[in-house]
């Protein structure tokens, strides 16, 4: 059975050669393990929680994009696409709105600092405190929830956020799934073997300390500027340098092999200058991302290709969303009301049952999977298209069954030939109505 593994990434900035190491290079090497099934998405409605720059958001989408393409993203393996061209995710962040508890966001870590900030700074504790900004763990479990991920790679920062969406899913369940599980609880996955590359000035490597290397904002030149910046210890040419520890040989040995790990480590113990040793860490790294760069400056001065992909990307999304929402809507409540006659009352014990259509699934000589609908008198309602798998076809029949008619638009079927669609929508309501 292949696992889910979802992630998201936030809209409000630039990747830097820290993004790169840390989230990217990985994520998309995970993409690439058999039986797994990988959900990527930019988390644009989250960007609007932290930013209220417009315009800011609208370029930050465009260069996460292109940067997550150019290093190799493979969207025919992976579903990639924009949380805002899902609207089945705001939706499902209502429904579980209405079944999380306020208690359990008032522990929320996000909150609580916010509120921590506001106090010392002498002001009100909810000053800063937006409805998104409370209510954002709820729109992630949305986010997870909807696709049923197995797993969600986050930082140790996140995972709180993960246990409060299974708490949802488990609540969610509990009252609306009748023995079933709507929902897949999900576990955060933290890899501790992920690099975090050191900044300019020895601290972690990110925007608000103003110490990034650019992954590719710049250019070359940028690369090499920054990398000359990076802080070293005072030893001169032909002095040994100790590389344990060194800002400079961490960032070296993100993108070396063992066998030149190993040179580099040698020739600084052996006296190797600190600005020979930087031109070598430039070029080695721009080794790796130039031919990236490339592809990425094509993409910018193209953003209609990523929007072809990301549209792409929304449609394969959709496909996985769509029937599990309506079933949610099903299951609380939301259902379409539609004329159901009243049986007359039956001659014999077994009249009032031989007089519901039936469905039927079976596998063809081609080996795809069918399914019809009959009458009560045999004659043919409802023809399937053919499906590669089985539970394809279960999966519609099941949907037509719960949901009756309103399946009609979006389902891959025909009419039986002589069939009438009053008729069809009259059967599948006393479907609906013998489920109930």
């Amino acid at each position: 059975m292949s696992q889910r593994v979802l992630t998201g990434i936030t809209t409000t900035g630039t990747p830097h050669l820290g993004n790169y190491v840390g989230a990217i290079r990985p994520a998309i090497a995970a993409s690439r393990e058999p039986g797994v099934e990988s959900f990527f998405f930019l988390a644009d409605y989250h960007a609007l929680i932290k930013c209220d720059d417009p315009d800011r958001i609208e370029r930050s989408r465009l260069e996460i994009a292109a940067t997550w393409l150019a290093a190799g993203l493979d969207t025919s393996r992976v579903t990639f696409y924009r949380q805002s061209d899902i609207p089945e995710i705001t939706e499902l962040n209502w429904l579980l709105t209405c079944v999380t508890a306020k208690g359990q966001m008032n522990r929320a870590h996000a909150y609580k600092a916010t509120v921590d900030a506001a106090v010392a700074a002498g002001e009100e504790p909810d000053a800063n405190v937006t409805m998104g900004l409370y209510c954002y763990p709820i729109l992630m479990a949305a986010d997870i929830l909807l696709f049923n991920a197995h797993r969600v790679p986050v930082g140790r920062d996140q995972v709180q956020h993960i246990e409060m969406a299974r708490d949802v899913a488990q609540r969610f369940n509990h009252l609306f799934g009748k023995g079933r599980e709507l929902f897949v609880l999900p576990q955060a996955e933290i890899e501790e073997s992920v690099a975090t590359l050191p900044g300019l000035d020895g601290r972690k490597m990110s925007k608000s300390y103003d110490n990034t290397v650019p992954l590719f904002e710049g250019g070359a030149k940028a690369l090499k500027d920054a990398v000359a910046r990076i802080v070293t210890d005072s030893k001169l040419p032909g002095e040994a340098k100790d590389p344990e520890g060194a800002h400079l040989v961490t960032i070296h040995d993100a993108f070396a092999d063992a066998a030149t790990r190993a040179a580099f480590h040698a020739d600084l113990r052996g006296g190797l200058g600190w600005g020979d040793a930087k031109q070598r860490v430039v070029q080695l790294i721009e080794a790796h991302v130039g031919p990236m760069r490339e592809r990425y400056a094509e993409l910018v001065a193209h953003p209609e290709r990523i929007e072809d992909i990301l549209q792409e990307g929304a449609r394969k999304a959709r496909t996985t969303a769509t029937p599990l929402l309506a079933e949610l809507r099903q299951a609380v409540g939301l259902r379409r009301m539609v004329a159901v006659s009243q049986p007359k009352a039956a001659k014999a014990a077994g009249a009032e049952k031989s007089a519901v259509p039936v469905f039927k699934q079976y596998r063809e000589a081609d080996n795809l999977f069918y399914f019809k609908l009959t009458a009560a008198d045999g004659s043919l309602l409802l023809q399937s298209q053919g499906f590669a798998e089985g539970r394809e076809a279960g999966g519609w029949v099941k949907r037509f069954k719960t949901e009756g008619a309103a399946v009609l638009a979006d389902a891959p079927v025909t009419l039986g030939e002589g069939a009438d669609r009053t008729a069809v929508e009259a059967a599948l309501a006393a479907l609906v109505a013998a489920q109930e």
